[in-house]
């Protein structure tokens, strides 16, 4: 007998979904991309030929395919401020929720999320596809076995030119703006080194007079995470400046950095430099790191398991996030309560898929940068 898979709607169809998800569908075994949500008839018409989708339906009509048993899971590629809303109108009807980063723009819609999911027996999972990623496995698993030392601070830095018609620059209250978009990323980085939560952070932003993507939303933004053991993690992110995506740990006896680190396409490089020996090297070749995340929570599906990263670790990033921009507000340092995290990622969660061979076609999106 053929193996079970679990059935997706893919919900939005902007360039990233296009560009990374939809294509990673034939990397994810157990699952099967079975119906296509968008606005865009165009996109729906193009796509569903192109991957042999048998539903499609506008946004009004994803209600409607919840109830006829045409789908058991959704991956959620919508802007951040609506994540919420699909959660809610998809869980209700038993669908299990794969959404993008950052999960949401406050701390109350994370906790919806996460209320919704598990009043009506649903998986939720966040989108953290380095959470199973061999490069930043690896880098978690060498500074937990304390070869660095114990870790003193971590430095990242995430930036790009963005167009200047992208959602990314759109008002911080519809999570807009590069804290939100790629700042979740040195957060969520910073967090899983350290293995813990900050306890107080202190943040800046910036945007130069003039530019028109920045009349809405800050250029940049900076800021310094307080850790446990007095240790420190700083970041820069921006989206007016030229493309960076690296961090480095600095411990008591050695140094760890990742660059690039957060791609999703291309090789990831790592260097580990302990003590006054040479340093060593690795280059982590190309892989699809999509296919992978799906195939995990499909997993999950089938065989009842919670899955990590879960709509807490959403949570923990957004809570941090939120704090950052309190402190900007009121130029202060911010102090957050305990966090419960629970799980983190390790290096058994470690899956890998082929690169894609050749590009997908992109109907009606372009790139951000």
């Amino acid at each position: 007998m053929a193996k079970p898979k679990v059935r997706f709607a893919v919900v939005g169809q902007g360039h990233f979904a296009q560009k990374a998800v939809l294509p990673a569908f034939k990397h994810a075994k157990n699952a099967e991309l079975t119906a296509l949500v968008s606005s865009d008839p165009k996109k729906l018409r193009k796509l569903a030929k192109t991957y042999a989708v048998e539903h499609t339906v506008d946004y009004d009509g994803l209600d409607a395919l919840c109830r006829e048993d045409a789908i058991d899971a959704v991956y959620i590629v919508t802007p951040n401020h609506t994540h919420r809303a699909f959660t809610e109108r998809v869980a209700p009807h038993g669908i299990h929720v794969l959404c993008e980063k950052p999960m949401a723009v406050t701390e109350e819609d994370c906790e919806a999320m996460i209320r919704v999911c598990a009043d009506n027996g649903c998986k939720l999972m966040i989108g953290y596809r380095l959470h199973f990623e061999e490069a930043n496995l690896k880098s978690i698993d060498l500074v937990r076995k304390g070869k660095l030392g114990e870790p003193r601070f971590f430095t990242s830095s995430f930036s790009f030119q963005v167009h200047d018609d992208n959602i990314r620059v759109g008002p911080r209250s519809d999570g807009g703006g590069p804290l939100y978009d790629i700042g979740a990323y040195c957060i969520n980085a910073a967090r899983y080194l350290f293995g813990e939560e900050p306890t107080e952070v202190f943040g800046m932003g910036a945007a130069r007079k003039g530019d028109p993507r920045f009349s809405k939303v800050e250029e940049q933004v900076s800021a310094v995470l307080r850790f446990s053991n007095e240790r420190l993690a700083t970041f820069t992110v921006s989206f007016g400046a030229a493309a960076t995506g690296s961090y480095q740990v600095v411990g008591e006896k050695g140094v760890l950095t990742l660059d690039p680190a957060y791609e999703y396409e291309g090789a990831l490089e790592q260097e580990v430099i302990l003590g006054e020996k040479k340093p060593k090297k690795k280059k982590f070749k190309p892989r699809d790191q999509i296919g992978p995340e799906i195939s995990y929570f499909a997993d999950c599906i089938l065989n009842g398991k919670d899955p990590e990263p879960s709509g807490k670790e959403g949570l923990a990033d957004v809570r941090v996030i939120r704090a950052i921009y309190r402190s900007i507000d009121e130029a202060r340092p911010v102090r957050l309560d305990g966090f419960d995290k629970g799980k983190r990622p390790t290096l058994e969660q470690e899956r890998s898929a082929p690169p894609q061979r050749k590009e997908p076609p992109i109907i009606n999106a372009r790139p951000e940068s």
